[in-house]
């Protein structure tokens, strides 16, 4: 039989998606479910006392759950994760602090962005540059996005307070999701970082309660359920996130992480909201966006 030429492995035009891929997957559209969860319970609590409830839940789960692993836990692994929960920490409450003086269409425009800063932080931060398909299909995806936000959102930017805060939970966002990849080593257990993570986000969403000017809220079911709810639905995801990006380059994760107001439009479809042409057209850039982050060219060597 003759010898295959060399290049023959390197003609596939798609590479087929990881284990690890499919979980970002699975978790994204969990996301997608938590924002309407999230938007009715804002209406009976503040904002960084749900956050507390919710990440501190998640925290005391995946501490039952793994208890025998946290007797290993490493000076390391609680530095990782403190890294790791403040950048999740500012990257919901600045959001939030943010929502208080632009509409919601401007912050989900502004939070965005941190799809195009992710690549720029991973080449600066792991010196790994993304592959050129990669670029592509984070401009398709971003550009989903600023269609999912609609016009009005871009129009309207005037570079205040507001807008100037989102902006900045958006690179907390960025870091958070480079910092996972940053700490994913063969030294570093990934489930004992996602816990400390998920401790230190709820405890100094608690610790700002005074700054924000927020008391404790008379009990109800209407927010302890969606809290406690979405704290086991936390700790799934930032368990998935700290396993699957051990292999998943922040770029590539990020692209995935873009289909979340995708799955959150369909949700509230679901439940009966409106979807203009332009939020379809924004999704399927979207998509399209993952798409052709999986495209090779001929003779390329992988590179996220």
């Amino acid at each position: 039989m003759p010898e295959q030429p060399p290049l023959a492995r390197d003609k596939r035009v798609f590479r087929t998606f990881s284990r690890e891929e499919v979980a970002l997957v699975c978790i994204t559209v969990l996301w997608g479910v938590t924002f309407l969860i999230v938007h009715t319970a804002m209406r009976y609590t503040g904002a960084m006392f749900f956050v507390g409830v919710r990440f501190t839940t998640a925290a005391l789960l995946s501490m039952l759950l793994f208890r025998r692993l946290l007797l290993d836990l490493t000076m390391q692994e609680v530095r990782a994760g403190a890294a790791v929960g403040g950048a999740i920490f500012f990257g919901y409450a600045l959001q939030s602090v943010g929502l208080g003086s632009i509409s919601s269409s401007q912050s989900a425009f502004i939070t965005a962005m941190y799809v195009p800063i992710v690549p720029f932080l991973q080449w600066f931060f792991l010196r790994r540059p993304p592959h050129l398909m990669v670029w592509l299909g984070v401009l398709f995806a971003f550009s989903g996005l600023v269609l999912l936000a609609g016009p009005q959102a871009v129009a309207s930017l005037h570079l205040q307070f507001g807008e100037v805060v989102t902006l900045v939970s958006a690179l907390a966002i960025a870091m958070e999701v480079v910092l996972i990849s940053r700490f994913a080593s063969p030294t570093i257990n990934s489930f004992r970082v996602a816990i400390v993570q998920l401790l230190v986000a709820g405890l100094l969403a608690f610790a700002a309660m005074p700054v924000a000017h927020e008391a404790v809220p008379a009990f109800t079911w209407w927010w302890a359920g969606p809290a406690l709810g979405l704290g086991v639905m936390s700790a799934v995801i930032q368990l998935v996130m700290n396993w699957a990006q051990k292999t998943v380059s922040p770029t590539r994760a990020t692209l995935i992480y873009a289909g979340e107001p995708v799955w959150a439009g369909l949700v509230g479809r679901l439940a009966g909201d409106y979807l203009p042409a332009r939020a379809l057209a924004g999704g399927a850039l979207v998509i399209l966006g993952v798409l052709a982050s999986e495209l090779r060219l001929p003779g390329k060597a992988r590179r996220d």
